[in-house]
């Protein structure tokens, strides 16, 4: 597997080995002992799966407390998914990294706790999974502002008008989301 520092330390974009031929494909998306020689010794307790159509944006949801870790990766359609960095003691409080994930790429994307997570899909039926390193706790769920001009993500719309859920229709601003230590 190949790992791919972003611009926020602890940020991974992560390409498996996959092997093709005239059959398709195998890779191995989940190997304890090669992520832990990698320096990502994790523990998930839950995978979760969800199907999209084109123009949906996700988020951007974090746990706190209560953070998630989370390993996520497009097996149909594509998206452009993004992190932000909710750790007050980081210096790159504040920022944000996105990444294309699509099952024509293969690549996956390594989100630590003290992030906020979302995306938005770019393409119809769309399937969207990922492992979790702490279980779901509604009652700790946060959803931060996706288009909060103090974050300032440069969400790829052209010309979509993304759908969104109530819940995300009223996601905090920045400077209001509980933020990490």
């Amino acid at each position: 597997m190949n790992i791919i520092a972003t611009a926020i330390p602890g940020l991974l974009i992560i390409e498996p080995k996959v092997f093709g031929d005239a059959r398709g494909f195998f890779m191995e998306t989940w190997n304890a002992s090669a992520f832990a020689d990698a320096g990502l010794n994790l523990t998930f307790v839950q995978d979760n799966h969800s199907r999209s159509q084109k123009g949906v944006l996700r988020g951007l949801h974090f746990q706190n407390p209560g953070p998630q870790g989370k390993l996520v990766r497009v097996t149909r359609g594509a998206v452009f998914d993004v992190a932000v960095d909710l750790r007050s003691s980081s210096p790159h409080f504040g920022q944000w990294v996105g990444v294309e994930l699509s099952a024509a790429n293969y690549r996956m994307f390594w989100v630590p706790e003290g992030f906020a997570h979302g995306f938005l899909t770019l393409e119809d039926d769309t399937d969207f999974l990922y492992k979790c390193t702490a279980l779901y706790s509604p009652q700790s769920e946060h959803t931060l502002a996706w288009d909060d001009p103090a974050v300032g993500i440069n969400w790829p719309l052209d010309g979509l008008d993304p759908v969104i859920s109530d819940k995300d229709r009223v996601g905090l601003a920045f400077a209001d989301v509980p933020v990490f230590a």
